[in-house]
């Protein structure tokens, strides 16, 4: 059968065949017009498609004849403050403001203003320095940044942290020094010139000679060491520049001299061959804080200078000593092989029954010509490994504190330069890391490799060089910490002083408990060379590099000669002195810091004013390296301690909580925050660096990662109050550069509420004297007075007890919510209305929210507020010519609190948002009006409501406003509830599309039925009344009636809107 046989007949197909195959079925009319319509749809078609085409081609044709316009990019206008104003001289503000914020135009020509003024110096507004002030004195130094350094924000942190403090101290009328200075920086400094030498005239500092090379370093900070003071002045740091101190200069010098002499006179530094951190790419001893800890998991090759290949590191070796006269060996492990040829002793625990037999033999040393006592330690972990160590006293910490209770000879194998040096057989004079390879070589050859394993590990690096850190003897001076350190610990615990956070306590504790005695020699030109010399006598033997017979110190060489001369007996001819050429740690002379900067020794007027110091203010990484010895420093040389309080901020992190590193690059130069920087600019500043080019690629992924725009211009004020109010997150901040954006568009807030409020003012607005009130002002204007109370004591707290973060969200939320998004729009009808005695009113109070804001929030953005606070009428002719010296707030001035009115306000606000929201939700503009009917079941709400009827209505952009109690809402209405009490009504009679409201209502009353339910099941389960808990259930039980009130209601308002609809 075929296919179609089964198919009924189509609409002009023949029925049959024959005679009757010309038949066709006629179309309907219907069918008729419909594909006359089809025919005429589908010529309009086509006669479209040959006019889209016949343009097309006149518009290719015309392309073809015009050269193509070049795409303009239209620019935003950069505003700058353009006026002639010489240095130092005021700035004008007589200006029109600028319709915007502009970080550049508002941040020009204060700075030296202030500082010409004699602002920032404790002397100003006073005849003598010393003369007493009733209200106290505030002192602090700054943390000296290294002269070589540029700021990062690290910097930024501490000096809005510390200017903010100093800022409040100055307004609240106190004799205020913050002192600034640098730190000479000895291996960071040396390490750029030598670097610049060579780069330039390819010398090194040893062609030079010791005398030249320091000539180089001086003539290098002389042209650029003042850099980051410049820097310091951009971020607006108010501090006294005449004042400024260098760790180097004849002063401190003499200070850091003096220091060493009675420290060693009283037998607190001595000399001492010990272990110490070395560089050898440095060739000097360094700090523990510049030594980077590096943790690995297991095998990692690294890269170290002077190496072409990466070594390996994360493996512990195992290999085997053989027992001498016995066919016994003991297998010991290490991460470090080429030590091996160091070591001179194997360590047992004496109750490990392993080795019990073994007690007091040897083994022998398999490539060095030494037989190895087998000695018992406790140190020794029986559990760890074999229960054997092998013990290299001169390279290992722990191995010298065995090698000194054992008597072990102390065989050093590893030069200054890392080469491989001493009793080493044939692998003398190889690189410590090439003798790394050839050690195990040599091991396996002779039989005794027994096994390599991935080992997690911490690798010691130079944060300066790079270089791996080796363990090294040398003859230092010492400073014995341990008295010292007991009076600092006994400060903190006797209150005397306080650390702040008191979590940072256990730290201290921790530290000076267990402080070891200080290496203070470092083999550096750049410095303070120790005044310390040695000793050679005519016709006595030449003693030990480390007796301290032979060594004397002196404040010139003739005193340290008598010196010598008085030791021995002897006349000064047969004395002759060799000064050492060492110079101190860097830290020695910061920890006088406190002191030194007064001219200590000489008892002078600023030392008695200005010490003990109030406060000290730095992040917590360095508590111990220099917080901690200025303490002992002070208590040991000064009697007394060297401030009162320490505050500790966090630590800056990047926005996705990493450390700060160049490789990453997420580090920051806080002036590219400030004036804003591009993506291009930000990859050049990686490819001027020092970074390896492989890091370089890595460190601008980093940066086209966070910021693909660049980063956007933000200015000083954003950067100090967004620094300032993440010091709330802990001992690190996260800090999102981009996040500092946002409170720049804070200052462009203040800017518009200022400037709008300065034209509401007008020009020949008067401020009362003194800030009082008239008995006039309306509710809200006592109600924003209250809240401008409530920011004082905020700020007034916050400043007291070091939270910055309650001051800055306090000041936030009263310009931004509080100022802007509520009074001022409810002053808008009074301020261009007819009533003259409230506006009159109003405007004084207004003038006094923008005058005391200013004051509260110029400690954290200096710039601004003074910009806006200049532009502000005087309430009388005798006030201070700068923002930066106007009394501060305080709580007792402004008895205008009323928290009964805040929680009214706080209700109407409520109603204000929900109508808000109802408009927004039926999309409203502000332009359209309706009649907006609020209904209470509470009579005190009504009473509120009815004292805010005119604030209402403006803010929520109504025609009217009624206050209903139990009575009928007109039909109309759209509903929401405000609480189980109030609810508002919306009339949209004629404004929205009803099913579709209704559609809403519908929906929300189905959410709140499952709500109902949910909690309802939960109520009738058996255990109920038993689990859950009293106040749980009470609860639970108030959330269900407001739901079922709230049903009720969106019941009603659907019946309603259906009479509307009906």
């Amino acid at each position: 059968m075929s296919e179609g046989s089964e198919q009924g007949p189509t609409m002009g197909q023949p029925l049959g065949g024959g005679d009757d195959s010309n038949m066709t079925i006629e179309k309907t009319p219907a069918q008729l017009k419909k594909e006359a319509k089809k025919l005429e749809k589908e010529e309009k078609f086509r006669k479209k498609q040959e006019m889209l085409a016949k343009q097309k081609e006149e518009t290719e044709k015309k392309n073809k004849e015009k050269p193509p316009k070049e795409k303009v990019t239209k620019e935003k206008k950069v505003i700058t403050y353009d006026i002639p104003t010489p240095e130092g001289d005021k700035k004008d503000t007589q200006c029109p403001m600028p319709e915007s914020y502009s970080p550049q135009f508002v941040e020009a020509a204060w700075y030296s203003w202030w500082e010409k003024c004699g602002f920032f110096k404790p002397e100003y507004g006073r005849k003598d320095i010393a003369e007493p002030n009733a209200k106290g004195v505030f002192m602090m130094v700054i943390p000296p940044p290294n002269v070589t350094g540029s700021l990062h924000l690290g910097h930024a942190l501490t000096n809005a942290v510390e200017d903010c403090i100093t800022r409040w101290h100055r307004m609240c009328g106190r004799t205020v020094l913050w002192n600034p200075g640098c730190d000479h920086a000895g291996i960071a400094t040396q390490v750029v010139v030598e670097k610049k030498l060579y780069r330039e005239q390819k010398l090194t500092r040893h062609d030079l000679g010791r005398e030249k090379f320091v000539a180089e370093v001086w003539k290098w900070k002389n042209e650029k060491g003042d850099r980051i003071y410049h820097q310091l002045k951009k971020l607006g740091g108010s501090y006294d520049w005449d004042r400024a101190c260098f760790t180097m200069d004849p002063k401190l010098c003499r200070a850091v001299s003096e220091a060493f002499i009675r420290l060693h006179e009283r037998g607190l530094i001595y000399r001492s061959n010990r272990l110490v951190n070395w560089s050898s790419i440095l060739n000097s001893a360094i700090s523990d804080i510049e030594v980077d800890k590096k943790e690995i998991a297991g095998r990692t090759l690294l890269p170290v200078p002077g190496y072409d290949s990466k070594v390996e590191f994360g493996v512990l070796v195992s290999f085997a000593y053989p027992v001498e006269d016995s066919d016994e060996e003991i297998v010991v492990a290490t991460t470090r092989i080429e030590t091996m040829l160091g070591d001179t002793a194997i360590a047992v625990h004496p109750d490990d029954k392993r080795y019990h037999h073994l007690h007091g033999k040897h083994v022998l040393h398999p490539l060095c010509d030494r037989r190895l006592p087998i000695v018992c330690d406790d140190f020794v972990d029986m559990e760890f490994g074999t229960g054997a160590v092998k013990i290299t006293p001169a390279h290992d910490h722990n191995d010298y504190e065995v090698g000194k209770r054992h008597n072990l000879p102390f065989l050093t194998i590893i030069d200054d330069n890392g080469n491989i040096c001493g009793d080493s057989g044939k692998f003398k004079g190889m690189k410590r890391f090439i003798a790394r390879k050839q050690v195990l070589e040599a091991l396996k050859e002779k039989g005794l490799y027994r096994d390599t394993k991935d080992n997690p590990m911490v690798v010691p690096t130079c944060s300066r060089s790079k270089d791996i850190i080796e363990p090294l003897l040398k003859p230092q001076w010492y400073v014995n910490c341990k008295e010292m350190a007991s009076k600092a610990v006994d400060a903190v615990k006797t209150g005397q002083l306080k650390v702040i956070p008191e979590i940072h306590k256990k730290t201290w504790y921790n530290w000076l408990d267990n402080c070891r005695d200080w290496c203070i020699s470092r083999q550096l030109w750049w410095g303070h060379r120790i005044p310390t010399y040695y000793v050679t006598v005519k016709y006595i033997h030449a003693g030990d590099e480390c007796d301290e017979k032979f060594w004397v110190s002196g404040r010139t060489e003739e005193e340290a000669k008598q010196k010598a001369a008085d030791r021995f007996n002897r006349p000064l001819a047969d004395i002759t002195l060799t000064q050492d050429e060492d110079v101190l740690d860097t830290w020695f002379s910061s920890a006088l810091f406190p002191f030194s900067i007064f001219g200590w020794p000489e008892q002078t007027k600023e030392l008695d004013l200005f010490y003990p110091g109030t406060l000290l203010e730095t992040g917590h990484d360095i508590l111990f390296f220099w917080v901690a010895r200025m303490v002992m420093f002070g208590v040991t040389l000064m009697d007394d301690l060297p401030f009162k309080e320490v505050y500790l901020h966090a630590m800056v992190r990047d926005a996705h909580g990493r450390k700060m590193s160049k490789s990453l690059g997420n580090v920051i130069d806080p002036v590219d925050v400030i004036t804003g920087i591009s993506l291009e600019d930000l990859h050049k500043q990686l490819e001027n660096s020092n970074l390896d080019p492989k890091e370089v690629k890595r460190a601008m992924q980093g940066q086209k990662d966070d910021y693909p725009n660049g980063i956007p211009e933000c200015g000083t004020d954003a950067l100090r109050f967004a620094l300032c109010a993440y010091t709330g997150q802990g001992r690190d901040i996260n800090l999102d550069v981009l996040r500092v954006q946002g409170y720049r568009f804070f200052c462009n807030k203040l800017w518009n509420a200022t400037r709008f409020a300065l034209n509401g003012l007008g020009e020949n607005f008067k401020p009362n004297s003194i800030m009082q009130l008239c008995g006039k002002e309306q509710p809200m204007d006592c109600w924003i007075l209250s809240r401008l109370v409530q920011v004082v004591e905020s700020c007034d707290t916050g400043f007291k007890t070091y939270d910055f973060t309650m001051a800055t969200t306090a000041c936030y939320n009263f310009w931004l919510y509080e100022l802007c998004d509520i009074y001022l729009e409810y002053l808008k009808p009074i301020i261009y209305g007819e009533n003259e005695e409230s506006k009159a009113t109003s405007c004084q109070v207004l003038y006094s929210c923008l005058d005391i804001g200013l004051r509260l929030i110029n400690p954290f953005m200096p710039f601004v507020s003074e910009e806006l606070f200049q532009r502000l009428p005087r309430r009388t002719n005798n006030e201070p010519p700068s923002l930066c010296i106007t009394p501060y707030p305080e709580q007792q001035q402004f008895p205008f609190r009323n928290e009964k009115l805040e929680a009214d306000v706080d209700f109407v606000q409520s109603v204000v948002k929900t109508t808000r929201s109802l408009r927004a939700d039926y999309q409203l503009t502000p332009k359209t009006k309706a009649d907006l009917f609020i209904r209470c079941s509470d009579e005190a709400m009504c009473s509120i409501l009815k004292t805010f009827l005119d604030y209402i209505e403006t803010l929520t952009s109504s025609s009217d406003v009624k206050v209903l109690r139990n009575e009928e809402v007109p039909r109309g209405c759209a509903m929401h509830t405000v609480s189980a009490k109030c609810e508002v009504h919306l009339m949209l009679k004629g404004l929205i599309d009803i099913p579709k409201e209704i559609q809403k209502l519908e929906g929300n009353k189905e959410k709140l039925k499952t709500q109902l339910k949910k909690l309802h099941e939960t109520s009738q389960q058996a255990d109920y009344e038993t689990k859950v808990p009293d106040a749980q259930r009470q609860r639970n039980t108030e959330k269900m009636q407001h739901i079922d009130l709230e049903i009720k209601t969106l019941c009603e308002a659907v019946q309603n809107l259906c009479q509307l609809q009906d």
